[in-house]
């Protein structure tokens, strides 16, 4: 277990095989704005806003040197990547929550921070190196974020997308997807459930029955449970017709 400031940043720099020359500005990625405010540092909110940039810059240089010529197709790719879900999980997989620098009671696993923390240090590594792209894609991007179609495949960003898609092309309609919100933890900790959905045409008429069990699970924002409520009305509206025809 890493103990000390000096400890984490010492193991993070071999985690990644990159020596800071200022190793202020690993630290300020690391360190959380709970903790910052709390103790008069600075903190990861600049950096974070600086590397989106960053990162959003090399995943669409090395989508169009993939050969990816379809702009719609080149930000739906970019969107997948760049999600808040994506880089939880690689933060995930660098085991980041060690060397966070957090408040005493502060919770990082299961928030957003980590993912935070991960652009940040994208944005510190980018003027560590003097402004060098190349350092950031070769120390995180192609060390973490290796299996693209996966990341891709996996992401739910575009269920709605994908039951529209084919609400229309097999009921030939333009459908208009509702459904209800409840918050089964608190203000500060919310537990959003998506449930109840139905399916209007454009006269605001029901046009199919969905089963009232069908729900989501409990996530922190209505957006992450919505997608995974239209990914099951998806699977449910597909089994249906397999079991009808």
């Amino acid at each position: 277990m890493l103990n000390s400031v000096s400890e984490k940043l010492i193991e993070f720099q071999k985690l990644i095989s990159y020596k800071f020359k200022n190793e202020d500005l690993l630290k300020q990625a690391l360190t959380t704005p709970k903790l910052g405010n709390e103790l008069g540092i600075p903190h990861y909110e600049v950096l974070e806003t600086l590397g989106d940039a960053v990162i959003k810059l090399i995943f669409s240089l090395k989508i169009y040197d993939k050969g990816a010529n379809d702009p719609g197709e080149l930000t739906k790719m970019k969107q997948c990547l760049e999600s808040n879900r994506t880089f939880s999980m690689i933060a995930h997989t660098m085991k980041l929550e060690k060397y966070i620098l957090a408040s005493k009671k502060q919770k990082i696993i299961g928030t957003k921070t980590s993912a935070d923390s991960l652009e940040a240090i994208c944005g510190a590594l980018y003027l560590d190196s003097n402004s060098d792209l190349d350092t950031v894609e070769e120390k995180i991007i192609d060390k973490f974020f290796q299996d693209w179609d996966s990341i891709i495949k996996e992401s739910s960003i575009f269920n709605k997308n994908k039951l529209l898609e084919y609400l229309q092309s097999i009921y030939k309609l333009t459908p208009v997807i509702k459904c209800d919100f409840k918050n089964f933890g608190s203000d500060h900790e919310p537990k959003w459930v998506a449930m109840s959905p139905k399916i209007y045409n454009q006269k605001k008429q029901l046009i199919i029955k969905l089963p009232k069990e069908l729900k989501s699970k409990s996530y922190k924002s209505q957006n992450q449970a919505e997608q995974e409520l239209y990914l099951k009305i998806l699977k449910y509206l597909k089994k249906q017709k397999y079991n009808s025809s």
